[in-house]
């Protein structure tokens, strides 16, 4: 035994011992298995036969994990799991030859093994699997939770999803609906002619978004390169090059804070089609939306931390001065940016200063209305400011034609006309980048992506949309550490 042997609690040395005692007579991890079925291939074909009925001439093959074992001496009964559920085996020793009967004399719960058998049911109407041929695909080291509990600690739930997934069926439902939720999400914009594109994920200049990236070196160029914050600025060049409808569903990085609704890594969908404007991207993103929780959950109705939210179009619009109103119980245009500052701090904000008339206005927003808004609602029209990238509105000075759709308090997506006037871009972006003194998070000037506004974008909507959260309302997930396989977090010490 050498000295991390020693270390390794009894559970693992016991397991350790049988593994050299199965490597004298056979190769514990061989390279392949032919299954002819899944489980619930045999739940399917074969749950209605009768209890007490053999069904000798049903052979099959199948293989999974060792979760439970009942052994009865001479016999056992025991459950194995594959990606789609588990199954009852009955093992007979004395019908096995005498190397697979030492075999099983060695399994542990967790252990991979492959059955060959026949299909009956038993009196009490359990299906299963009588087994002529056993064989030991992987003998494990690590033991699982104990079974009845199964894996419950939170943070062991996230830094060992593998475990996780083993033990708690729940979870992997959710993570089978997360693909299913962006597989419909792809239908959507494909059947209405968008054209996927993958962007630039290592970039010289990052921008789309008011965010911290994370930056690297490369070597060869000796140049800095950040990973991408947002994909719009590469994707609005497709739209100056001529495509009309594009989208991207991939990972951003954003160098922030982790909280229930935020993780480092994340993923986006951002879709630009040419020749259209916020007021129809709005109807779109509810459409959309609405269209995916119906084909997923089979309701636009959803239950989300015990309270119901509805999809069903048309969803609820108010500007972001109205929405102030109507949940503040102030109007932010009547306030001077001093009135304004005291307010904010009255309401709690930890802005240290004043800071632009927009920005004060968006953390007015936020400390009273983005919290109360539970079902789907589109906030528009917000100040220039905090808006770099969009077009100014067509008849209301001092905002933009932007929305962001909130939906149980949360943002789930941000949308403009986007603005397409050069000297106009050029000038927001100047302005931003003369900012950067004091805002880390404001653009910086992206002299290629003025070129390509030079070159001429024709009127153009866009959408972006946070995948995570999407998949949290329709999901039932309050975290989006649980609709994540691996969120990022801390290494253990």
């Amino acid at each position: 035994m050498n000295v991390s042997e020693k270390k390794e609690n009894p559970l693992r040395q016991e397991k350790r011992k049988k593994l050299r005692e199965l490597r004298e007579f056979i190769n514990p991890y061989p390279h392949t298995f032919s299954k002819t079925h899944h489980t619930k291939d045999l739940k399917a074909k074969f749950q209605e036969i009768e209890p007490g009925q053999v069904l000798e001439n049903e052979k099959v093959q199948i293989a999974g994990r060792l979760m439970t074992m009942r052994s009865m001496g001479k016999a056992a009964f025991f459950n194995i799991q594959d990606e789609w559920g588990q199954i009852q085996i009955y093992l007979k020793l004395a019908e096995l030859p005498e190397e697979q009967q030492k075999v099983f004399k060695l399994l542990d719960i967790g252990d991979f093994v492959g059955i060959k058998g026949f299909i009956f049911k038993t009196r009490k109407g359990e299906l299963s699997v009588h087994t002529q041929e056993l064989t030991l695909l992987c003998k494990t080291l690590e033991p699982l939770p104990e079974k009845y509990h199964g894996l419950t600690d939170i943070e062991a739930k996230y830094r060992y999803r593998h475990l996780d997934l083993v033990m708690n069926a729940d979870t992997k439902e959710v993570f089978k609906k997360r693909s299913q939720i962006i597989k419909e999400i792809r239908k959507f914009l494909d059947e209405r002619g968008f054209l996927e594109v993958e962007t630039p994920v290592l970039q010289p200049i990052y921008g789309g978004a008011a965010a911290h990236p994370f930056s690297t070196h490369h070597r060869t160029l000796d140049m800095k390169l950040y990973l991408k914050i947002s994909p719009e600025l590469y994707l609005k060049r497709l739209i100056v090059g001529g495509f009309e409808k594009v989208y991207e569903l991939g990972k951003n990085f954003r160098n922030e804070g982790i909280d229930r609704s935020h993780n480092p890594e994340f993923t986006m969908l951002e879709y630009y089609e040419a020749y259209t404007d916020y007021q129809y991207q709005m109807k779109q993103f509810e459409e959309l939306i609405s269209t995916v929780a119906k084909n997923v959950t089979g309701s636009m109705k959803v239950q989300f931390m015990g309270k119901e939210i509805d999809f069903t179009p048309p969803w609820e619009r108010l500007s972001v001065y109205e929405a102030i109103q109507k949940y503040g119980g102030f109007d932010v245009e009547g306030l001077s940016d001093e009135e304004l500052f005291r307010k904010i701090k009255e309401l709690g904000s930890d802005m240290e200063k004043p800071e632009s008339r927009g920005k004060m206005i968006m953390e007015a927003f936020e400390l009273t209305a983005e919290p109360k808004l539970w079902q789907p609602t589109f906030i528009t029209d917000f100040p220039v400011e905090v808006s770099p990238l969009t077009k100014s509105h067509r008849s209301k000075k001092g905002l933009v034609e932007r929305f962001e759709p909130i939906c149980a308090g949360m943002e789930i997506g941000n949308a403009y006309t986007e603005l397409n006037d050069p000297e106009e871009q050029y000038n927001r972006l100047k302005e931003q980048e003369a900012h950067r003194v004091i805002d880390e998070e404001a653009h910086p000037m992206d002299e290629d992506f003025i070129h390509a506004i030079d070159v001429g974008m024709p009127p153009t909507g866009g959408v972006g949309i946070g995948i995570e959260r999407i998949v949290m309302l329709l999901t039932g997930q309050s975290s989006i550490r649980d609709i994540l396989f691996f969120p990022t977090m801390k290494p253990k010490k």
